[in-house]
C-alpha cells in the first residue's frame, strides 16, 4: 500500500512538438498574405473604393488577424 504522508510526485510538463509549432507558424504566415494584399488594395485605391471592396478588404484583414493569433499561440502556448 502507500503511505498517507508521502507527497505525490508532480507530473513533468508536457513537451512541445517542434513540428506542430513550425506548421502553425507556417500556417500563420500564409494567413498573413491576404492582409498584405488588402493593404496593397487600400493604398493603391483609397479614393475610388466601393463598399464591396471595403468588405473584401475587411475580410482579408480579419484573416490576417487570425494569422497573427495563430503565430502568437504557436509561440506562447504552454509546454515550453
Amino acid at each position: 500500500m502507500s503511505e498517507t504522508g508521502a507527497p505525490l510526485s508532480p507530473r513533468p510538463p508536457a513537451q512541445r512538438n517542434g513540428c506542430v509549432t513550425a506548421l502553425m507558424i507556417v500556417a500563420g504566415v500564409i494567413l498573413l498574405l491576404p492582409g498584405l494584399c488588402a493593404l496593397l488594395f487600400v493604398f493603391a485605391g483609397v479614393a475610388k473604393m466601393a463598399s464591396d471592396d471595403l468588405q473584401f478588404v475587411a475580410a482579408c484583414l480579419l484573416v490576417a488577424c487570425v494569422g497573427v493569433a495563430v503565430i502568437w499561440w504557436a509561440i506562447r502556448r504552454p509546454g515550453s
